[in-house]
């Protein structure tokens, strides 16, 4: 019995290959959610995520995160016994994911046609930063530039500033999101013809299709989008307004919500106002809507703001940071942060699993492992692996 003994994956056998952040994050959501995930690191160069700030005593805050929930195994993969043992583990599994550069499973005797002939099903989801195919396959991509190539940061920022990248890895996220979803996809597909397939993720394209209609508007009308900073095309009033010791932010693009905050302001004229009438009058006009909404908002503070805004049903929030949410109400009562016991720096508070389910929710069990903490349990319970061979293969470096 493994630890992933509850969960809607509850029976899921996910054998990680990946690293980093994009995989990392796929495969910690379907552990999350009760699949076994058998992560695989290199017996002297772990994961770069360990090595990751912050640190307590030593230890990357980091990988708690990303690795919570897993199984954590070493394993050269790029020598003959390596190949053998990961084939043995993908003999038993559902899913393989691995974000390494194309061609390097190939490269080393572990590509999909040689996976499936030890497990026609098996579904092998690779993860990269311009996909498997194309001219820049083989180019390295991390995801600054696929938010780069994907035309994100030509959009993101303030028209009269250089293109601003994302303070977060969004494109790793995006692409461990699609990861998720297509494996998801393909399992579904598998059950009906039980056979297996390849999924192709790349990180520019996860950030790409998240412009709909963009792809349209360049084909049909020749045009582009460009930075408008915490505006929107298609919505106004929609912005980030300093109050007088914070900022909040505000949105009210449907008509009844707009009529309410204008009352709110005191600038009820506004409603008859050609300018601001309908939502397509007030894109086009928004940042003269502004002059009425953001001297208001800044005579104010931001419990008032919100009070007054909140009583006329406007669409409005605070601007957080962490210790916000720590103490907000809304993040306790969802149980959006847990605590949970790790070995290594005792009661430790994390994220809890989203989306909530009714009947078979997620759980973390425990947060980051050690390197190779599992490879007793792993190769020589589960894989049957003889004791001989076993520390042979540790001396050897190979585990």
């Amino acid at each position: 019995m493994t630890e992933a003994d509850s969960g809607p994956l509850s029976g899921l056998r996910v054998i990680d290959c990946s690293g980093m952040i994009s995989g990392g994050f796929a495969t910690m959501q379907l552990a999350d959610f009760g699949a076994d995930v058998v992560m695989i690191e290199h017996p002297t160069h772990h994961d770069p995520i360990r090595d990751w700030t912050p640190f307590e005593d030593g230890i990357s805050l980091w990988w708690k995160s990303l690795a919570r929930n897993k199984r954590c195994i070493t394993l050269d993969l790029s020598t003959d016994e390596g190949r053998t043992i990961l084939c043995d583990l993908a003999r038993d599994g559902d899913v393989l994911i691995e974000n390494f550069r194309p061609g390097t499973m190939e490269r080393w005797g572990l590509g999909y046609e040689t996976l499936k002939d030890e497990n026609p099903a098996l579904i092998m989801t690779r993860i990269s930063g311009y996909g498997q195919t194309g001219p820049r396959s083989k180019m390295p991509g991390f995801g600054t530039v696929a938010e780069a190539i994907s035309g994100f940061a030509h959009v993101n920022g303030f028209p009269d500033r250089e293109p601003l990248l994302p303070p977060i890895s969004l494109a790793d996220m995006a692409a461990a999101q699609f990861a998720v979803q297509a494996t998801m996809f393909a399992l579904y597909e598998r059950a009906q013809s039980g056979e297996g397939q390849v999924i192709d993720v790349s990180l520019y394209e996860s950030l790409f299709r998240m412009f709909p209609g963009a792809v349209e508007k360049y084909d049909r009308l020749g045009e582009t989008s460009e930075r408008i900073g915490n505006h929107h095309a298609n919505a106004a009033p929609r912005n980030v307004y300093a109050t007088a010791d914070g900022y909040i932010a505000l949105s009210a693009s449907s008509q009844s919500i707009f009529e309410n905050l204008a009352r709110a302001i005191g600038h009820p004229e506004l409603i008859e106002d050609e300018r601001f009438a309908t939502n397509g009058a007030r894109v086009e006009h928004a940042t003269e809507l502004d002059t009425y909404i953001a001297p208001w908002i800044a005579a104010r503070t931001t419990e008032t703001v919100l009070q007054e805004l909140g009583e006329g049903d406007a669409v409005v929030a605070p601007i957080y940071d962490m210790e916000d949410i720590f103490a907000d109400e809304q993040y306790a009562a969802r149980d959006d942060i847990i605590a949970v016991e790790d070995d290594d720096l005792g009661r430790v508070r994390t994220m809890n699993t989203v989306p909530k389910f009714s009947r078979t929710p997620g759980e973390i069990k425990h947060l980051g492992p050690r390197h190779g903490q599992h490879n007793d349990e792993i190769f020589l319970e589960e894989l049957g692996l003889d004791r001989e061979m076993y520390d042979e293969l540790q001396h050897k470096g190979i585990v």
